[in-house]
């Protein structure tokens, strides 16, 4: 996943192109004489693409798609992909290492061969799991997200998964924990538990994920995310990554759309105000380690104030004439989402 992007949506490129199969005709798709030319390049087994087709990840999960056919056997794109496909901006299918992901797929009736560009899963899917969207069969969200968490076991892949799912606003970790806990015995289901007993609706980007679970992993009190503070006369003075409301404490984590001018203007305003109010402000960065960090996070802790409630000079509740923000669920639940997530 992107670390340092800040969107967690986004919009799918036009001038995408479905990889075809031969058709001795040409009408359908090439000819064998023109696979043998430059103009086309075999992305699968079976399966061409015009050499100039765009460069981007949703080309890559169309050509793929088609390894699953049209329908009729059961099949569908699933875990990242199948998110990135539904405007999940941070499911980007580049690697830890900078590589580009192979493209997963469930596969339904038959047995395609393995072949780089898709890695294959016969795990079961019921028909209720998957659905077209697009022009795809795409496994539904919720199975998705389940299937992407289980994919790398690392705590914090999981975490991520989920919560920039519910950044997407695709899923709410409350929807997707009823969704697993009707599948107590599929592989990999501990670490998903695991990982949505603690997970938020409200992080924004993976290096989020990561300072919270920095945090708890100190035995720090549970903290708040992007939760909008305010002072006594009603302003706002800024929505934190954390915020540790028992000690006065910020923590923000400055991505790389920081660096520019206005930007890091904004920022040193905005760590004036929390200041003034007598809130201590960390920051973390790109490269920071997560010993650095930790105790980083500690000394920040050390140097906080610790304010009684009556005492502070700043509130979380919002002015009267600011309207109480939307919580995701609710979101879910008013533009129809809900149910739609909700099956088993």
């Amino acid at each position: 996943m992107q670390e340092d992007s800040f969107w967690p949506t986004c919009q799918r490129p036009n001038g995408l192109i479905p990889a075809r199969r031969l058709d001795p005709k040409g009408v359908e798709g090439p000819t064998r004489g023109q696979v043998r030319g430059r103009a086309w390049t075999r992305v699968a087994p079976g399966l061409y693409a015009p050499t100039d087709r765009p460069s981007c990840v949703e080309q890559r999960i169309l050509e793929q798609s088609r390894r699953v056919g049209d329908g009729t056997n059961g099949g569908a794109v699933t875990g990242w992909a199948a998110l990135r496909w539904r405007g999940g901006g941070f499911f980007d299918g580049i690697g830890q290492a900078g590589e580009p992901l192979p493209i997963p797929l469930l596969v339904g009736v038959g047995n395609p061969r393995p072949a780089p560009g898709s890695v294959l899963s016969f795990e079961q899917l019921a028909p209720s799991e998957r659905e077209w969207v697009d022009g795809l069969w795409l496994t539904t969200v919720q199975r998705a997200v389940f299937d992407e968490m289980r994919r790398v076991g690392s705590e914090q892949h999981r975490l991520q998964t989920i919560e920039m799912a519910a950044a997407a606003r695709l899923t709410s970790v409350r929807l997707q924990a009823a969704y697993v806990a009707h599948r107590p015995a599929w592989t990999g289901v501990p670490g998903v538990r695991k990982a949505l007993a603690v997970a938020s609706d409200t992080n924004r980007s993976p290096r989020e994920t990561w300072m919270h679970r920095l945090w708890r992993e100190l035995g720090l009190p549970p903290v708040l995310s992007n939760r909008s503070v305010y002072d006594l006369r009603g302003h706002l003075v800024g929505m934190p990554d954390l915020f540790d409301v028992t000690a006065g404490v910020v923590g923000e984590y400055q991505g790389a759309h920081h660096k520019a001018r206005e930007q890091h203007r904004c920022d040193v305003a905005r760590e004036e105000r929390f200041r003034n109010l007598g809130i201590e402000v960390f920051e973390l960065v790109a490269g920071d380690s997560e010993a650095v960090a930790k105790q980083r996070m500690l000394d920040a802790r050390a140097r906080a104030k610790f304010q009684a409630p009556d005492a502070r000079p700043w509130t979380l509740e919002p002015p009267p004439w600011v309207a109480q923000p939307e919580t995701l669920d609710h979101y879910l639940e008013r533009t129809g989402r809900a149910a739609h997530l909700t099956h088993r």
